[in-house]
């Protein structure tokens, strides 16, 4: 099973990626914006996921994703560790988070930032 901190690990590799506690949990940010957060079980995180994808995900893998009730009206989805594939499964959605919260600017100067592309181990 992958590990709470690879998702720190990855995260804090991300350009202009800062961690800094909310909530009594760490959440990571770019250029201000949270992308992630990691409660405190360590069985779980959340990332940005427009509402209509994040639809979508639920209904092709409820094993994975997830959003408890007093998140419904977020633009945000869980998803299990434990039902992961791999670090590179992990690293796509951490990027794809990254990509909603960055700055255009930011974003356009990484490229190779996209998941499926480059590496992060």
């Amino acid at each position: 099973m992958i590990e709470a901190e690879e998702i720190r690990r990855i995260a804090l590799s991300l350009p202009e990626t800062v961690e800094k506690e909310a909530w009594s949990m760490p959440t990571f940010r770019v250029a201000g914006k949270m992308y992630i957060t990691m409660p405190d079980d360590q069985t779980s995180f959340a990332v940005r996921c427009p509402k209509h994808e994040r639809t979508e995900l639920i209904a092709a893998e409820p094993e994975k994703f997830w959003v408890p009730p007093h998140e419904a009206s977020s633009a945000w989805v869980r998803v299990r560790l434990k039902a992961l594939e791999d670090l590179d499964e992990l690293r796509d959605i951490l990027v794809d988070s990254w990509r909603q919260a960055a700055p255009d600017r930011l974003a356009e100067r990484h490229p190779e930032l996209r998941p499926g592309e480059g590496t992060a181990h």
